[in-house]
């Protein structure tokens, strides 16, 4: 590397570790390769992307760093590369198994074959019969079929260790995805939540509100309709409220039929509005049940809003907005809790 090149890697990086430190970006591999790339100011569509992540919660949330680094930073090829190793390395021990077991099958063979000849080239010498010539050449037949067989195997072996590759490869395109999103619905999972929860309190936590919600009477859904439809109505739901979010608000389901809303930079008044909105939105959800030719239009969740406080821990946060939720659904569920000033 130059000396030019050197300086300027120094440059960025007396750039770069300055703004993480004012942002309380972790000091992870990806969060320097990402701030690095940031201050080197070589792809503007990340910086206006980061920039606007960091005006929305004053930080870098994990999962947002992750996307961004997988997005603009990382090399396709080393997304999960260990996963890809793990799966590589038992392919490659497999292949060299089969591989071993068929040179021995071969240099058996090939010790076979040279004894018969042998023998062949003696027959005129000793005399042989003509039973003994047939053996002979039975003998031969049979080591030419083991060895075709055996060729045959590994042959098969190499095919479907290529199948797998190509699968492998096709798999590793939505691996990283699936790690962060929910299958269903598309929006981010519960380890998406957690990562960006426990990052948002330990980076930003001032003004940070969660919002839980939960559908009403889904198990009814479930069994009137069936868990086609019952699915039908965790991606409906999931949908209206992705649109819903807004000013860096990030969907995840939470699990089973609840999803959570972290609202950054917020106050309870703002979240509670915002859940409001929701509520309405899915208030006029409408599907349908193809196989009974029935329009459902009863779809509903109750809310439960609370917002960080000092000294409050994560755990204590989401317990505050479970407890609401609890309460909007005792109360007849449908509403948002607290009730608005």
């Amino acid at each position: 590397m130059s000396i030019e090149l050197l300086q300027a890697a120094a440059l960025n990086l007396k750039k770069a570790v300055p703004l993480m430190l004012k942002h309380k970006i972790p000091t992870t591999p990806v969060n320097y390769a990402l701030w690095y790339t940031y201050v080197g100011e070589q792809n503007p569509e990340l910086n206006q992307r980061l920039d606007t992540v960091i005006a929305q919660y004053n930080t870098c949330p994990p999962v947002s760093s992750e996307l961004l680094y997988r997005q603009y930073v990382a090399d396709p090829v080393e997304l999960d590369v260990r996963e890809m190793r793990q799966n590589l390395d038992a392919m490659v021990t497999e292949l060299s198994q089969s591989l071993k077991d068929t040179n021995l099958d071969a240099n058996e063979f090939q010790s076979r074959i040279v004894s018969n000849f042998e023998k062949l080239n003696r027959i005129e010498d000793e005399g042989f019969s003509v039973e003994q010539v047939l053996d002979l050449v039975r003998s031969l037949v049979k080591e030419s079929d083991n060895i075709r067989s055996s060729t045959e195997f590994f042959t098969g072996q190499l095919q479907k260790a290529q199948t797998e590759i190509d699968a492998l490869k096709k798999k590793l395109e939505q691996t990283e995805k699936d790690v962060l999103y929910d299958a269903l619905t598309g929006c981010f999972n519960r380890r998406a939540f957690d990562s960006d929860f426990a990052g948002m309190l330990a980076q930003a936590p001032l003004g940070t509100c969660v919002i839980l919600a939960d559908i009403d009477h889904f198990k009814v859904f479930n069994d009137t309709y069936g868990h086609q439809l019952g699915d039908q109505v965790l991606r409906a739901v999931a949908k209206r409220l992705q649109e819903s979010c807004r000013d860096g608000a990030k969907l995840y389901r939470f699990g089973g039929e609840e999803f959570a809303i972290i609202v950054p930079k917020s106050q309870l008044r703002i979240a509670r509005q915002l859940a409001e909105a929701m509520r309405r939105g899915l208030e006029k959800l409408s599907l349908k049940d193809r196989r009974k030719d029935e329009r459902i239009n009863n779809i509903s969740a109750s809310f439960g809003v609370a917002q960080w406080q000092e000294k409050q821990t994560g755990m204590q946060l989401i317990e505050a907005a479970d407890k609401l939720l609890y309460d909007a659904k005792r109360l007849g569920r449908n509403r948002v809790l607290p009730i608005s000033n």
